[in-house]
């Protein structure tokens, strides 16, 4: 098993309202989110993001501690779990250029929205069955997609990062350490099927075999 490291820390915070989430959320909400199509994306905020644009202050403050810490070059390769619409490979590819960049995503919606620089690089797949050879990349990164599993499937979508990573990977994870944070996170969760005590989480790779770095989503 990695790291339990923050590589997020200077991704901007925004304020969230937990409590007026969870007053309105209602499974309507959530069966709409879980189809991760346009409402999800574009929708009302109650269905997912509210609108989901590209905007440099999000993700260029964040490209160079994964620079750093995995010691990325222009020879380097990342596939992004889940990249949505593509905005942090984006910014990849701005801060480093030359680094070979590839992002899946299930929602075939995100895909034909992705940044017009980056759609060359992105595709419509699953996680659970990841279209690429063993040991593809250097850096594998997941960021909150893979709780949006359970059970075997779960397992099974950490199995494959171990699979196509040459030897670094990275996720994130809805989590919590006691349970005023677990009042938090269910209260604001929308899409995630496995929500798990941090201790849990470490077992559960262990046991699956995830040797990667990993932290924590808790609003």
């Amino acid at each position: 098993m990695g790291r339990e490291i923050d590589l997020l820390a200077n991704f901007p915070k925004t304020k969230r309202d937990i409590k007026d989430r969870c007053e309105r959320k209602t499974e309507e909400d959530r069966a709409i989110a879980c189809q991760f199509g346009k409402e999800f994306f574009d929708g009302a905020r109650k269905h997912g993001y509210g609108g989901y644009n590209y905007h440099p202050r999000f993700w260029q403050p964040v490209v160079p501690d994964f620079q750093k810490t995995y010691g990325l070059t222009s020879k380097s390769s990342i596939l992004d779990i889940g990249c949505a619409k593509g905005f942090l490979l984006h910014d990849f590819r701005n801060l480093i250029p030359g680094i070979e960049v590839q992002g899946i995503d299930i929602s075939s919606y995100a895909v034909e929205n992705a940044h017009p620089d980056i759609k060359p690089f992105v595709q419509v797949a699953d996680a659970r069955k990841l279209p690429f050879p063993d040991k593809s990349f250097d850096l594998v990164l997941s960021l909150n997609t893979v709780h949006n599993f359970e059970g075997e499937d779960l397992a099974i979508a950490l199995r494959e990062i171990e699979r196509v990573s040459r030897k670094n990977s990275f996720i994130v994870i809805d989590a919590y350490r006691n349970d005023e944070e677990k009042e938090l996170v269910f209260n604001w969760i929308l899409t995630a099927k496995t929500v798990l005590h941090v201790d849990e989480w470490k077992t559960l790779f262990n046991r699956v075999g995830y040797t990667g770095d990993y932290y924590w989503f808790i609003p």
